[in-house]
C-alpha cells in the first residue's frame, strides 16, 4: 500500500469524524449548514477512476448518513457529484492539462479552485436539501438553504486549504 494511500485512508476518517462529531451541530441563522466532507471528495486525485470515486463517494455518504440518520441523503448526493466531477473537471482543464498524481486545490488558483468548487458544493447541496424537504413544496426556502449552505461549506474550505495546502498541485 503506498503512503498516498494511507493518507487518503487516514484523511477520510478525519473529515468524516470532524463532521460527525464537531460541524454537525453548526448551523448559522437555521439554514446555513457546513459539510466540510464534501471537500475530502472534491480533492480526490483527477485521474481516479469514475467508479471507484462514486464508490468512495458513497462510503462516505452512506458513513454520514449513519450519523446524520437521514437514510441514503448524502449516499445519493455524494455519489452525484462524484459521477459529475469529472466531467466538470474537463471542462476547466488548465492550458496544457493536468500533472500526473494532480489533486484539486489552490495549487491551480484561487479563481480556478473557486469555479471548481462552487457549482459541485451547489449540487450537492440542492439534491441534498430537496430530498430532504421530500420535494419542491418549499422551493424558496430549501433553494435559500442550499445557497447560504453553500457558501458556508466553500468559506470553511476554502480556509482548511490555506491551512493544511496540498502539496499535489501543479
Amino acid at each position: 500500500m503506498s503512503r498516498f494511500s494511507i493518507l487518503s485512508i487516514i484523511s477520510f476518517f478525519i473529515y468524516l469524524f470532524y463532521q460527525v462529531l464537531i460541524l454537525q451541530n453548526v448551523v448559522l441563522w437555521h439554514t446555513a449548514f457546513c459539510f466540510l466532507y464534501v471537500a475530502y471528495l472534491l480533492v480526490l486525485p483527477v485521474e481516479t477512476n469514475p467508479l471507484v470515486l462514486m464508490g468512495i463517494g458513497f462510503m462516505m455518504g452512506f458513513t454520514v448518513d449513519l450519523f446524520y440518520e437521514s437514510i441514503g441523503q448524502h449516499a445519493f448526493a455524494c455519489v452525484l457529484i462524484m459521477y459529475v466531477r469529472n466531467y466538470w473537471l474537463n471542462n476547466l482543464t488548465p492550458q496544457g492539462g493536468y500533472d500526473s498524481g494532480a489533486v484539486p486545490s489552490l495549487a491551480y488558483g484561487a479563481q480556478w479552485f473557486v469555479v471548481y468548487i462552487t457549482p459541485m458544493l451547489f449540487l450537492h447541496h440542492v439534491v441534498l436539501f430537496y430530498i430532504e424537504a421530500g420535494g419542491f413544496g418549499m422551493f424558496w426556502f430549501t433553494l435559500w438553504k442550499a445557497i447560504t449552505s453553500t457558501f458556508f461549506t466553500l468559506f470553511v474550505i476554502l480556509i482548511a486549504q490555506f491551512l493544511f495546502p496540498s502539496g499535489r498541485g501543479r
